[in-house]
C-alpha cells in the first residue's frame, strides 16, 4: 500500500484523547492542549466535517481534585474521582468549544447503551440529532456507574463503539505517541514506524504489546484492537501524537501523518454486512406495493403509512422483516416502534403519530440506515 491520509474523502470523523493528553500526565485539565483541539475542531466543522470528540480524562482530573496521586483499584473509588473529575472535563470543552462558536453536548455511555438494541438505537438517534444540529458531542464513558460486567476497559474501544455507532468514516486517536512501530522503540533502537497498514491484520498486534500510562487504561494494543473492531463497520483508522502541531488540520489536507489502518471494506457494504450477520429476526411487517417499490427501487426509508399488517410482538430497536403483499421478504432492519404502536400507526401519516400515541419518536417505522435490503447482501434465513 502507498501511504496516503485514510481521510481523503471522509466526512464524519470521531476524534478520541486519551487521559495522559487531556490531564497533561495527571496534572490536572489541560486547558490550553483542549482549546488547541477544540479550535482545530471548530475549523473542520466549519469545513463541513461532521465531528465527535471522545475525551478520557475524568478520573485523572478527579484523582488531581482529590489529591490522589496513583489511580485506585477500587471500583467504588474510581467511580467517585470519575464523578469529581466529569464536572471539570466537562466545564472545559463546553469554554473551550463555546469560545469557538460550537455548542457542544455531553454524552456518557456504557457498554449496556450499545449491546442493548433500544439504547443503542436511541444513542444512535440523539448523536446524529447533535450533528444535524451542528452540536459537537464529547464522549466519555459512565465511569460513575460503570461495573466489571458493563465498563468498556478503556476509550480507544469506546472511541471505536462510537465510530461504528454513527457510522464515521474515520477513527483518529491521540496518543502521546508518535504512532506504531514493530517493536517498542523504547527498547529496540532498530524498531520500524510504521505509517500504512491494514486494520485488522493480525501481526500487528503482536507490534503492540504493552501497557499504558499509571493515568490512562489503554495501550497500544488498545488501539490495534479499536482500529480491527472499528474497521468492521468501514472505518478507517489513524493514531497520531496529539500535540503534533494542528494534528487534525493537517490530516484533514491528506497528510500521512502517524500510523493509517485502512479499513478492508467500504463503509456502506461493511454496515450491511454487519447488520446482517447480527440480525435475528422478532416480527414482521407487511406493506402495500407503492412502498414495497420504494424500498425495492429507491432504497427509501419504511414509512407506516405503508404498513398493511403487523406480525409479532416486538419492541423498539428489535429487528424485523419488511415483506411485500405476496409474504416476499424485501429488507429487514431496526424498528423504531414496538409491534403495538406500529399496529396504532399503520397507513397513517407522521402528522397523526402525536394524536394516536401521544409522542412523536420517528417518522419512520425503520430508517434506511437501520434497513438491508435482501438483494444487496445475504441475509440469514427467516425463521
Amino acid at each position: 500500500m502507498t501511504t496516503a491520509s485514510v481521510l481523503d474523502g471522509a466526512r464524519r470523523i470521531v476524534v478520541k484523547v486519551g487521559s495522559s493528553l487531556v490531564t497533561n500526565e495527571g496534572r490536572g485539565v489541560d486547558a490550553e492542549a483542549i482549546g488547541n483541539w477544540c479550535r482545530q475542531l471548530a475549523a473542520l466543522a466549519q469545513d463541513g466535517y461532521e465531528v465527535v470528540m471522545v475525551s478520557s480524562g475524568a478520573i485523572a482530573e478527579g484523582m488531581k481534585r482529590l489529591g490522589w496521586s496513583s489511580r485506585p483499584k477500587e471500583l467504588h473509588e474510581l467511580q467517585a474521582a470519575a464523578a469529581v473529575g466529569q464536572m471539570g472535563l466537562a466545564q472545559m470543552y463546553e469554554t473551550q468549544l463555546s469560545a469557538q462558536g460550537l455548542a457542544s453536548a455531553q454524552v456518557l455511555l456504557t457498554h449496556a447503551d450499545l449491546a442493548d438494541r433500544e439504547r443503542y438505537l436511541n444513542a444512535r438517534s440523539t448523536l446524529l440529532t447533535l450533528l444535524a444540529h451542528r452540536v459537537l458531542p464529547v464522549i466519555n464513558e459512565n465511569d460513575t456507574v460503570v461495573t466489571d460486567e458493563i465498563k468498556f476497559g478503556d476509550n480507544d474501544t469506546l472511541g471505536a463503539l462510537v465510530a461504528n455507532l454513527v457510522e464515521a468514516d474515520v477513527l483518529v486517536i491521540l496518543t502521546d505517541q508518535r504512532g506504531l512501530y514493530s517493536a517498542d522503540p523504547r527498547k529496540d533502537p532498530q524498531a520500524q514506524f510504521i505509517s500504512l497498514a491494514e486494520a485488522g491484520d493480525p501481526s500487528l498486534e503482536a507490534m503492540a504489546g504493552g501497557a499504558g500510562s499509571s493515568i490512562g487504561r489503554g495501550g497500544m494494543l488498545t488501539k490495534i484492537l479499536a482500529a480491527k473492531r472499528a474497521c468492521r463497520s468501514g472505518a478507517s483508522t489513524v493514531i497520531a501524537w496529539g500535540r503534533e502541531p494542528d494534528v487534525l488540520l493537517r490530516l484533514a489536507r491528506g497528510e500521512a501523518i502517524g500510523t493509517h489502518l485502512k479499513a478492508r471494506t467500504q463503509k456502506l457494504a461493511a454496515r450491511k454486512q454487519w447488520m446482517a450477520d447480527h440480525l435475528q429476526l422478532r416480527g414482521s411487517v407487511r406493506v402495500d406495493e407503492g412502498a414495497a417499490a420504494k424500498l425495492r427501487d429507491e432504497g427509501k426509508s419504511l414509512l407506516p403509512i405503508g404498513v398493511t399488517t403487523v406480525h409479532g410482538d416486538f419492541h423498539r430497536g428489535e429487528v424485523i422483516a419488511v415483506c411485500a403483499s405476496d409474504g416476499t421478504e424485501l429488507a429487514r432492519g431496526l424498528t423504531n416502534y414496538s409491534a403495538a404502536e406500529a399496529r396504532l400507526i399503520a397507513r397513517k401519516p407522521s402528522s397523526a403519530f402525536e394524536a394516536v400515541l401521544g409522542y412523536l419518536a420517528e417518522p419512520e417505522l425503520i430508517h434506511r440506515d437501520n434497513m438491508i435490503l435482501v438483494s444487496q447482501v445475504q441475509v440469514p434465513a427467516s425463521p
